[in-house]
């Protein structure tokens, strides 16, 4: 019995390795987006893949790219108040619920109905969010060239 369950945990922690060895890099990809700070990132990366890694058993048949995605989403959501106020970047400007909608909508290439099933938002507020948040990308004068 004890022997089964070893197994057990090693297959886990094998596939579950694989899987953030695949989908990490994307992953942390958009945690930078969503934060701009590398550290800040990292951290917000770190926590969604535990959580991903302790409902491992329990997804099968689920995406499990997309719980890590939606976990990483929601950890930054509630903790936005810490990214109010980011220095520089295209997306620094943004607001921390705009920048979110943005990278969901247009890097991850989410539905707006499953952007905002996810965030418990209208979709009507997902469609606003994130036209607001374009618009604000675009009215950004261009770098001046040296």
């Amino acid at each position: 019995m004890k022997q089964r369950r070893t197994d057990r945990e090693r297959r886990r922690a094998r596939e579950f390795e694989a899987f953030a060895g695949g989908a990490g890099g994307r992953l942390l990809h958009t945690a930078l987006l969503l934060t701009g700070d590398p550290a800040a990132a990292e951290r917000l990366l770190t926590e969604a893949l535990a959580d991903t890694y302790a409902r491992w058993d329990r997804l099968r048949g689920e995406d499990p790219y997309e719980r890590a995605r939606t976990e990483l989403a929601l950890r930054f959501a509630r903790s936005a108040r810490r990214y109010r106020r980011r220095p520089g970047g295209i997306l620094g400007r943004l607001s921390p619920q705009e920048r979110l909608v943005l990278v969901l909508r247009l890097h991850e290439g989410i539905a707006e109905e499953q952007t905002a099933a996810a965030l418990g938002l209208p979709v009507e507020r997902v469609r606003a969010l994130c036209a607001r948040a374009v618009a604000a990308v675009r009215s950004r004068p261009p770098a001046a060239v040296s």
